[in-house]
């Protein structure tokens, strides 16, 4: 059945809809912020014609958040204003498992981007460290292929476990035994939820492992330098990486708990919790991807200089 023949109507309450406008706000920033990292990205490589290994990751982490910022505003207006559109199965999955892939694949290349801050800036003596060091440049391009290759095999698993859930209660009959039906839903839900949870918590462990080995780099070095009364230049290049690092470990835990939070309360009837998850949850992109542009110097000068020339404009006219 095609989605116009649906009535477009809506029962979108004063709430609801100021929830849509900020989650919409955020959106539109965040994307402008991860379109700008992009763009700058993608000059850089045709000038160079080549992007090193960090750059790869950031270009890949703007457009995977692009691309879920999109496909989670689109969800979220849909269920909103046309809800009967989503009743449309191939309409549903199709948004459900690009908007899970383009999560997932945010999750697992924001861990990478962690995982090779910490193998490139950590200094350790472990002779697998120092492999891992040497090689992880051409292990970046296949590492970040292998990533989106699982994120979309568990998006495709997830999605047609979600179905099946769902035309499961859907054919659930009201002569039905109460605990069976539960039962039955149960069986089915906790596949996906244990699926979607370990997904997170690896990528999760992931950034806290990164973490605390670089605290632990920085620590040795400062401890280095203050027996030997020199300074390095790689002090710097430490304390950099771990105002990054630190930063995006604050906030990926609270992400965290959200995700699982969301996880959780998106088998229930959506309330107020679930709306607010959705807005921090949107924001966090935005957020992330502005502290990432100014812990890159090359970065945060072409930032700074096009908010000048932004700047110069708006008070010429």
């Amino acid at each position: 059945m095609e989605a116009s023949f649906f009535p477009l109507q809506s029962n979108v309450t004063a709430y609801g809809a100021t929830t849509l406008a900020i989650i919409t706000l955020e959106v539109v920033l965040g994307t402008c912020i991860n379109a700008f990292l992009v763009c700058l990205l993608c000059v850089a490589w045709v000038k160079k014609k080549t992007l090193n290994s960090n750059e790869k990751i950031l270009l890949l982490l703007g457009c995977s958040r692009i691309s879920s910022l999109c496909f989670t505003w689109i969800y979220r207006f849909l269920s909103m204003i046309y809800p009967h559109i989503l009743h449309v199965q191939t309409i549903r999955q199709v948004i459900r498992s690009l908007g899970t892939f383009f999560n997932y694949s945010d999750s697992w290349v924001s861990a990478c981007l962690c995982g090779f801050y910490c193998v490139k800036i950590a200094n350790f003596r472990n002779s697998f460290f120092i492999y891992l060091k040497v090689k992880v440049d051409r292990m970046v391009p296949w590492l970040l292929l292998g990533s989106e290759f699982v994120t979309l095999a568990v998006s495709i698993i997830l999605s047609d476990l979600v179905e099946t859930l769902k035309r499961s209660n859907d054919t659930s009959t009201s002569q039905e035994n109460f605990w069976e039906v539960t039962i039955r839903k149960d069986k089915y839900l906790l596949s996906p939820l244990l699926l979607s949870g370990v997904l997170f918590a690896a990528s999760f462990l992931v950034v806290i492992f990164s973490a605390v080995f670089l605290l632990f780099s920085l620590w040795r070095h400062k401890r280095t330098m203050q027996t030997s009364s020199m300074k390095d230049l790689s002090m710097d290049a430490h304390i950099r990486a771990m105002k990054s690092v630190l930063s995006f470990l604050v906030m990926y835990s609270i992400n965290f708990v959200c995700l699982v939070l969301r996880i959780i309360y998106g088998t229930k009837k959506e309330n107020i919790m679930t709306l607010l998850l959705y807005m921090y949850l949107c924001a966090f992109p935005g957020v992330h991807s502005l502290i990432l542009i100014f812990s890159n110097p090359k970065l945060e000068k072409a930032m700074l200089k096009i908010m000048f020339c932004v700047k110069c404009e708006f008070f010429i006219k």
